[in-house]
């Protein structure tokens, strides 16, 4: 090869060596940082996917405790006649006390509470909760082990510290409806959730069920997402006379949908009718309690109008149930709040409540009283609902 033609090939290799302009490289690096982010999130998703909680539509859940109340009788049965006392509260997780707004109700905040204000909260639901001393607690947005609530293991805080304060031990179930790896919105991110909802009894529960609610979402909003469910306890039930009637009284423990367009709520409540149904066709008695998240339309709503742009709460037909059960909510006082503004310095008069805590009862079950206990939402954005009850004798 000539010295000329090489010369032309080295000039031509330089000329296609040409550097780059510098809008050039900065776009060449925001490609590369680009294609890093949706691969990171991509990975993300994947991961969330692979390691969703998917639980079976029923599943077993464990008895923890000693047997309770009648045992010195030889029995922890409940018995026909026999008042006891029902306690419903969703305790927001020790982290929605009366400074807390929250992003997914028209506020800002995510993490909602230091360790410090999260176990002033604890201690304070755990205080008023020992106060009534109920025969069966309802407890929902109890966490394990969750980055909202510090890692802190909120059921078995509330567990101890009842049972130090009392002769007859607790009887509990736990059942999950929140367990997500990571969840990576909104900004900071919630991170690590680990939730559900807790039920402590007085009576021996010899069976307790996880039964899945539908879930309204989909991939991939489906994988941040509650899989809500009812917990069902089961406790045997004494005649008047102590013995064994063959009957059971069977609690459900619940927290229906929040955050769906509706068809979630209407979904679930109707799964929830078919399965109290079945207990009651059974000769069951029934006590389901807890956030329904949802008015019942035997309710005077008006007295807590809603405002615009607030949260919707949607309603459940009672007669929809029938005639075979007693729907308990006290409109005289609000059973939550709104969580669009922090509760210390609002203005109490015109903010935002809600009637979505209650229970529904079987007709075989006397009430005697019920009412909401009015705490000024310090420890948690819901109030406790107390009610009295009796188990009537078969015809």
């Amino acid at each position: 090869m000539s010295e000329e033609k090489k010369e032309k090939i080295v000039k031509k290799e330089k000329k296609e060596k040409k550097p780059k302009k510098l809008w050039q490289k900065i776009l060449i690096t925001i490609g590369y940082v680009v294609l890093a982010l949706v691969l990171c999130v991509a990975l993300l998703f994947t991961w969330l996917t692979i390691t969703e909680y998917k639980p079976a539509d029923v599943e077993q859940v464990a008895v923890e405790g000693e047997t309770g109340k009648n045992a010195a009788e030889g029995s922890s049965a409940v018995r026909v006649g026999e008042s006891m006392t029902v306690m419903s509260w969703n305790i927001g997780y020790g982290a929605l006390g009366d400074n807390a707004d929250f992003f997914m109700d028209g506020g800002k905040g995510v993490k909602t509470a230091d360790k410090a204000r999260l176990n002033q909260n604890l201690d304070g639901i755990i205080k008023d909760i020992a106060m009534v001393d109920p025969d069966v607690i309802f407890l929902q947005e109890v966490d394990l082990d969750s980055a909202r609530s510090e890692e802190i293991n909120e059921a078995e805080k509330i567990k101890n510290a009842l049972n130090e304060s009392r002769e007859e031990k607790y009887i509990s179930t736990f059942a999950y409806n929140y367990k997500v790896k990571f969840i990576p919105y909104p900004i900071p991110p919630i991170g690590k959730v680990n939730g559900g909802i807790l039920t402590l009894s007085d009576f021996d529960i010899t069976s307790s069920e996880r039964v899945q609610l539908p879930c309204p979402f989909s991939w991939p909003v489906r994988l941040g997402n509650l899989k809500r469910c009812l917990m069902v306890d089961r406790v045997p039930v004494l005649d008047q006379d102590g013995n064994p009637s063959g009957k059971e009284l069977v609690l459900v423990n619940l927290h229906l949908e929040a955050y769906d367009s509706g068809e979630g709520k209407a979904a679930q409540t109707e799964m929830l009718k078919k399965y109290l149904q079945d207990e009651v066709d059974k000769g069951n008695y029934v006590i389901a309690g807890g956030d329904f998240n949802q008015t019942f339309s035997n309710v005077d709503r008006s007295k807590y109008p809603e405002y615009e742009g607030k949260w919707h709460c949607g309603e459940i037909d009672v007669n929809e149930f029938g005639d075979d059960f007693t729907f308990i909510m006290d409109d005289s006082t609000p059973s939550c709040r709104s969580l669009d503004q922090s509760y210390v310095d609002a203005e109490k008069d015109d903010f935002q409540y809600y009637l979505i805590d209650g229970y529904i009862i079987s007709k075989n079950i006397d009430v005697d009283y019920y009412f909401t206990i009015g705490l000024n939402f310090v420890n948690t954005d819901h109030n406790p609902v107390v009610m009295s009850v009796s188990l009537k004798p078969e015809d």
